[in-house]
């Protein structure tokens, strides 16, 4: 089976999207990321819903966990007023990391081997420059696992 025939459309956003939009979608969803285009629709990076989650806990907490059992849950209510007039790009590393993109010939086992050394959810299949669709971890291991 090659990327073009597991590939499934998927929502994505562009670079200046509003980034609560994009964490509205993810949530609304359940999706484990989005991936994220430049103005002209080429894939540019991969926004994991985690990164997202990150805006939920202070970065005292994420430095000592411990923290996080005297914290009321108001906490998490912050994370509309923290994504407020942010766009998409803001919350992308700004070193950004490979793209998780495979080509549309790439076989199930190029697919798996791409997300496990990126360790991303969801990879871009390509056709050229054009994107044909995206497949997630579970779509994979759905297809990997199905009776033959």
């Amino acid at each position: 089976m090659h990327a073009a025939e597991m590939a499934e459309e998927f929502p994505v956003v562009d670079m200046d999207s509003d980034a609560l939009d994009a964490a509205r979608l993810l949530a609304e969803h359940r999706l484990p990321g989005i991936v994220v285009t430049d103005r002209t629709g080429c894939p540019q990076s991969v926004l994991p819903a985690s990164e997202v989650v990150r805006l939920l806990v202070p970065s005292y907490v994420q430095d000592d966990p411990s923290l996080a059992g005297v914290l009321n849950e108001s906490m998490a209510d912050r994370v509309a007023d923290k994504l407020g007039g942010r766009k998409v790009r803001s919350l992308l590393p700004d070193e950004p990391a490979e793209l998780p993109r495979v080509n549309s010939d790439d076989t199930i086992i190029e697919v798996a081997a791409m997300m496990a050394r990126l360790r991303c959810p969801l990879v871009a299949v390509m056709r050229d420059k054009t994107l044909l669709g995206v497949i997630s971890a579970s779509r994979l291991l759905e297809l990997a696992l199905a009776p033959r």
